[in-house]
C-alpha cells in the first residue's frame, strides 16, 4: 500500500501528543493541515485511527496498532540520520515511570546511567502507575505492581514492601499498632494495604476515612507535613528516612507489588533499551543492599 510519509508522521506525532494542536508545534504546521494528513491516511486506510473525545483524541484499535510500528520506524531513521553528525550514533530512548520510583530511586542514579551510557538519549516521562505504552510512544516503563500486565513482557526490578512511616511530630505519641487507631490513615487507590498491614501487626483494622492519593510521592509530602500515617516503600524513601523527614514506626512491612521494567511484546529492544535494562538490573544488588 503506497502510503504518504508525511501523513504517516502527522498521524506518529498527533498519535503521541493525543493532540492535533501539539502535534502542529512540534511539527511545525497548521492544526489544519496536520489533522488534513490525517483524514487523508484514514481515507486511505479505510479506518479510522482516532476518535474525538471531549478532552481531545484517542486512539481507536487500527490506531494503537499502528502507532508502535511508526514510534520505532521514525525512531530508526533519526538516530541513523543523527550518526551522520558525528562519529558517534545517539539513540533516543523514551522511558515512563512511576513517579515515586522516579525520585525515590531513578533521578540519584542518573548520572551513572549516562555515564556508563552515553549514546543513549534518555527521555523520562512520570506517571502513576496508569500508562500506554502504546498510545504514549513509549519504548518501555517502570510501573508498580504484580508484574501480570496483558501484552507485555515484563522484568522485576525491585520488591517494594510498605511500611507506616510518618512525621516526627507524629511519631512521639505512636506507641504500637493499635495507637494508629486515633491517627488519620492516609491512603492509596489501593484499598486493601492497610487491612493487609494491620493484618501482618497482628492487630485490628480501624475504619478507614483518610484522604485517598494517586501517587506514593504526593502521599509521603502529606504525610512529613503532618497530615497523618501513611503506608509506604522503605526502599524508595529512604533519604527521607535519613534525613528524620519522615519517621518509620514499626518492622512490620507488608508486600503487596514490586516495581517492573515493561515493554509491548511487539516492541524492538535496540541498543538503547538492552543498555537501560542491563543497567537496571545490574542495580538491583545495590538497591537490596540498603
Amino acid at each position: 500500500m503506497d502510503l504518504p510519509l508525511n501523513a504517516l508522521r502527522a498521524f506518529e506525532v498527533s498519535a503521541r501528543h493525543l493532540s492535533f494542536t501539539r502535534a502542529a508545534q512540534e511539527l511545525h504546521l497548521t492544526q489544519t493541515a496536520v489533522s488534513q494528513h490525517v483524514k487523508n491516511l484514514e481515507q486511505r486506510l479505510g479506518k479510522p485511527l482516532f476518535r474525538r473525545v471531549p478532552r481531545g483524541l484517542a486512539l481507536t484499535d487500527e490506531g494503537m496498532a499502528l502507532l508502535p510500528t511508526l514510534v520505532d520506524a521514525f525512531a530508526r531513521v533519526s538516530a541513523t540520520l543523527e550518526s551522520f553528525k558525528g562519529a558517534h550514533k545517539r539513540e533516543v530512548l523514551s522511558v515512563g515511570a512511576v513517579g515515586t520510583f522516579a525520585v525515590g530511586w531513578l533521578l540519584p542514579r542518573l548520572r551513572d546511567f549516562q555515564a556508563r551510557h552515553p549514546f543513549v538519549e534518555l527521555r523520562l516521562f512520570t506517571h502513576n502507575n496508569r500508562i500506554d505504552l502504546a498510545a504514549e510512544g513509549l519504548d518501555c516503563a517502570i510501573r508498580f505492581g504484580d508484574g501480570q500486565w496483558p501484552g507485555v513482557q515484563t522484568r522485576h526490578l525491585l520488591d517494594a514492601p510498605l511500611a507506616p512511616m510518618c512525621s516526627p511530630m507524629l511519631a512521639h505519641r505512636i506507641r504500637a499498632p493499635s495507637d494508629l487507631g486515633h491517627e488519620t490513615l492516609l491512603r492509596s487507590y489501593r484499598s486493601d494495604e492497610w487491612a493487609q498491614w494491620f493484618e501482618a501487626a497482628g492487630a485490628r483494622c480501624p475504619l478507614l476515612t483518610g484522604p485517598v492519593f494517586d501517587a506514593s510521592q504526593v502521599l509521603a509530602d502529606a504525610a512529613a507535613q503532618g497530615a497523618g500515617v501513611a503506608l509506604l516503600p522503605v526502599a524508595l524513601f529512604d533519604r527521607d528516612l535519613q534525613s528524620g523527614r519522615l519517621v518509620r514506626l514499626f518492622d512490620v512491612e507488608v508486600d503487596v507489588g514490586g516495581y517492573w521494567l515493561t515493554r509491548l511484546k511487539t516492541r524492538r529492544k535496540g541498543a538503547a533499551m538492552k543498555a537501560f535494562q542491563d543497567w537496571l538490573e545490574a542495580q538491583r544488588p545495590e538497591t537490596a543492599a540498603g
